[in-house]
């Protein structure tokens, strides 16, 4: 006779009964409060935020202590094991209120980049410009996913209750995904291919990956990080020589837009409940402006976007005019972001609030 283990024979148990006619169906009254749930969809379909209303709706302010992947709302049978995962349970360490409908928005607007970018208008560039775009996108080639790795460290990390900044840091992982896939995709389509890396920029990458906590990790990644490369795509105009560039910058603007939404309204959310964290704030936003002006004056980041803001290496010195405008529009962006945020971050900054390039020349 065939010996199966303990958990087998429980199973065959289960299984005679049901053969019997003994079926258990406590399921089906298991979760009275959450039954009867009514929704109303949106014109534009049926969205997280439609459906997560009322019982569905209740974030609690600590996670579950279960320690399941349960989806919040539902009953959890006692004896239910725990993950043992979860790390982040308060809800301020993660919670944007806005985190919902941006994963609304990112769904619906996904592109990919091997139909939605008109490759077929890449144009043959002057050596110099074909260098200048090349070597940009080998700096945001490099940058880019760290918005994808740092997310992906902690999102295991975080309880499975506050399932919205979780389904929407999700998309941020594959919108990063893009941004490299095509700025790399860039610098070796047109008969150049990839340059120089950036040591100032794996200064700034460290700083994120090492944060000390998701709070922190997040205001220097999503305002600081991703709130300068937002001002920098803005600007698309001065820096895309070719429709190519022009659609590449487009579409991530519109990614990195909602990122740097989530890392504001998240920021809020946690001074307004844990205002002595400002300090904690403030110094890695120190850390990130350090590293961030480094980077920007290093020649293989300034250099080629200055060539291509002039229009070609006859005209670098306008280029850098323009760029230093680029950086004084980025600084403020970034000041703004942090006062709606709840910092005041102006009378501590650390790093000049423009670069006057002509003044340094005489």
């Amino acid at each position: 006779m065939t010996r199966y283990t303990p958990t087998v024979e429980i199973g065959l148990d289960r299984m005679r009964e049901m053969a019997r006619g003994n079926f258990d169906l406590s399921w089906m009254d298991s979760n009275p409060e959450g039954w009867g749930h009514e929704v109303q969809r949106s014109k534009a379909g049926l969205k997280l935020t439609d459906v997560d209303h009322g019982f569905y709706g209740e974030v609690p302010e600590h996670g579950s202590i279960h320690g399941t992947m349960a989806p919040r709302g539902c009953h959890v049978p006692e004896g239910t094991i725990s993950l043992d995962q979860y790390t982040i349970n308060e809800m301020t360490e993660i919670w944007a209120d806005n985190a919902a409908a941006l994963y609304d928005e990112a769904v619906v607007r996904q592109w990919n980049s091997v139909t939605d970018v008109p490759w077929e208008k890449l144009e043959t560039l002057p050596e110099d410009m074909e260098k200048a775009v090349c070597q940009m996108c080998t700096g945001l080639a490099e940058v880019e996913f760290v918005a994808g790795d740092m997310p992906a460290k902690w999102l295991c990390r975080i309880n499975h209750d506050f399932h919205e900044v979780k389904l929407f840091l999700a998309t941020q992982i594959m919108d990063e995904a893009r941004h490299l896939d095509v700025f790399r995709k860039r610098a070796l389509a047109n008969g150049g291919g990839l340059l120089t890396a950036s040591p100032g920029q794996e200064e700034l990458l460290a700083a994120i990956l090492n944060a000390p906590d998701y709070a922190t990790a997040s205001a220097l990644m999503h305002i600081f990080g991703e709130g300068f490369v937002l001002t920098l795509f803005r600007q698309g105009e001065f820096l895309a020589p070719t429709e190519v560039e022009k659609t590449i910058f487009g579409l991530c603007m519109q990614d990195e837009a909602r990122h740097v939404a989530y890392g504001v309204k998240h920021l809020k959310f946690l001074l307004e409940r844990h205002p002595e964290r400002e300090e904690d704030i403030h110094a890695i936003l120190e850390v990130g402006e350090q590293a961030i002006f480094s980077l920007t004056l290093e020649p293989q980041t300034s250099e080629p976007r200055a060539i291509l803001a002039g229009g070609g290496l006859e005209n670098i010195e306008l280029g850098m005019a323009r760029m230093a405008f680029i950086y004084e529009k980025q600084v403020r962006e970034y000041l703004q972001r942090l006062k709606v945020a709840g910092i005041d971050r102006e009378s501590r900054l650390s790093i000049p609030t423009e670069i006057p390039y002509k003044e340094i020349a005489t």
